[in-house]
């Protein structure tokens, strides 16, 4: 495996990851950076790097963002999206992946992509419950601000910084993993 393939992961991870907390934040990212030349997409995936995908990926991340600051909305989006996060985790994984064998590509791309994003999606949709059992909705626009720069910040640190996004990854799963930990003593109660 060369140092660019290993790069080429890392960027997906990130971008899984940050696909876990809003869907089509980290898709305009990676559409952007294509279209303007800072990563090459896998050949099959090469669209995205269009002006139409970035424009249809804009609109469809500021429609995103916003809908998740009106109370109930929210919560009807986290039903959508977490299959979709599997879906959009597994598609961004397999288009950063280039000159691999297509079952590898495809086996990392739904292990690695679809489940890193699942299993950030289920996290953030939980806390977003929790939210909104414990404050009436009042406290999910907090949730949903901490998602959005979450996303943001993991899919622009993937793309300029790829083994530094890696990173923070694995300290999101941890910090998701400490916090299911400690969760779960009252949740078997």
């Amino acid at each position: 495996m060369t140092s660019e393939t290993i790069i080429s992961i890392f960027l997906g991870v990130g971008l899984a990851a940050s696909v876990g907390f809003r869907v089509f934040l980290p898709l305009f990212v990676l559409s952007l950076a294509s279209y303007n030349g800072i990563w090459d997409l896998n050949a099959s995936w090469q669209w995205m790097g269009s002006l139409a995908a970035v424009i249809t990926f804009g609109v469809a991340m500021v429609v995103e963002v916003f809908a998740y600051y009106i109370p109930w909305v929210d919560n009807l989006l986290d039903g959508l999206a977490v299959p979709l996060a599997a879906i959009a985790g597994t598609a961004v994984m397999v288009s950063t992946l280039t000159n691999m064998d297509p079952l590898v590509t495809w086996s990392l791309a739904i292990i690695a992509g679809g489940g890193t994003a699942s299993a950030i999606k289920g996290a953030s949709a939980t806390s977003r419950l929790a939210s909104t059992a414990t404050t009436g909705g009042l406290g999910n626009p907090v949730v949903s601000t901490i998602e959005t720069g979450t996303a943001t910040v993991v899919s622009l640190t993937a793309v300029f910084l790829p083994v530094i996004a890696a990173i923070l990854v694995i300290l999101i799963l941890a910090v998701i993993f400490v916090i299911y930990r400690k969760l779960r003593p009252r949740l078997n109660r």
